[in-house]
């Protein structure tokens, strides 16, 4: 059984998604969150789950900060950390020291749109697709490997609430996949940087969803 542990700051709904899914093999062994008022407290309390507050406001520093969160999650003995709305940049430090079992999903077909404003940016980028990527954590923000992404089409008339709920449905449905292939021991880095998914087609490196209907 592989120990899972995510990190919010808000409602959480890609970790509803994973906690939803059942993923044979996975125990969701805490949610943590840096913000006391995060909506996800709540539902993983409801599906007795540990679940815990670190308050990123109460720390001197970002370093100090990692430090104390680090600590917290290594008494769950994670195999795994998944980070589901956690909207702080972490310290190297604390990247390094989960490098292999730190995931993240971002809101965009990386390498486009690192960062924030991603559907916004989209739209003023005049894009015709979209998506999202689950990816490996590394110290440059947003750059690691590629682990699944999902692309949707972006219609006439999108603004930026429209796309972004577009994006979602697809976020929930590949982040659990991710955990799934990791939890499986299925994910493999390359030496060229990227991820292979053992037991899939022998395409790219990576694997991409290619546009859904809207």
């Amino acid at each position: 059984m592989k120990h899972v542990v995510i990190l919010i700051s808000g409602r959480g709904s890609n970790m509803e998604a994973i906690v939803r899914a059942q993923i044979p093999g996975a125990r969701i062994v805490a949610v943590i969150s840096n913000r006391p008022d995060a909506g996800g407290l709540e539902f993983a309390a409801r599906h007795s789950i540990a679940s815990q507050v670190v308050d990123h406001r109460a720390f001197p520093s970002r370093e100090a900060f990692d430090a104390a969160l680090a600590e917290l999650i290594d008494g769950f003995s994670p195999d795994l950390v998944v980070l589901a709305g956690f909207m702080r940049v972490l310290t190297d430090a604390f990247v390094s020291r989960y490098a292999g079992r730190l995931l993240n999903i971002h809101p965009s077909l990386l390498p486009s749109f690192p960062g924030l404003h991603t559907h916004r940016r989209a739209l003023e980028a005049g894009v015709r697709v979209h998506g999202t990527t689950v990816h490996f954590v590394t110290p440059t923000l947003d750059c690691g490997p590629i682990v699944i992404q999902a692309a949707v089409p972006v219609l006439p008339g999108d603004d930026e609430a429209s796309l972004a709920a577009r994006v979602l449905v697809q976020e929930h449905r590949i982040y659990p996949q991710a955990v799934r292939w990791f939890v499986e021991g299925r994910l493999r880095l390359t030496e060229a940087g990227g991820v292979r998914v053992e037991g899939e087609s022998d395409g790219p490196i990576g694997w991409t969803v290619p546009p859904v209907e809207a």
